[in-house]
């Protein structure tokens, strides 16, 4: 459910290191949460992020929320299919479903490991 080779940040996004790019998307419980994922919005590439900001939203059929940067640095590349197949998110959060890809400036200070981030949603 919470796949090892991926970090994960308090605000349930996942972020895998693809040789210092972070592929980014939401967590399966996330995804779970909000329901039917109806919209995303995602920055453009080239736009700027700060690791614990907010950089974009995911809209679903219960309410919106905010997607927060995991690391900080620049978006390099955003998954086109999300704006005619949001429900890519629920479907595959970990694959088919990512959002950014963010070209890191600095290294995210505050992700978790899995067993760190299944603590906090299971405890």
């Amino acid at each position: 459910m919470y796949p090892e080779d991926l970090r994960y940040t308090k605000e349930h996004e996942w972020a895998r290191d693809e040789d210092g790019r972070w592929r980014v998307g939401i967590t399966d419980y996330a995804q779970g949460s909000l329901g039917d994922v109806v919209y995303v919005d995602l920055p453009a590439v080239g736009s700027t992020v700060t690791e614990g900001q907010p950089f974009g939203e995911v809209e679903s059929t219960k309410s919106v929320s905010d997607l927060f940067a995991p690391v900080t640095g620049t978006i390099v590349d955003r998954n086109g299919d999300l704006e005619e197949r949001p429900e890519l998110v629920n479907a595959d959060p970990y694959g088919d479903g990512w959002m950014v890809i963010i070209e890191a400036a600095e290294p995210g200070s505050a992700m978790l490991d899995a067993a760190a981030y299944r603590a906090i949603v299971e405890g």
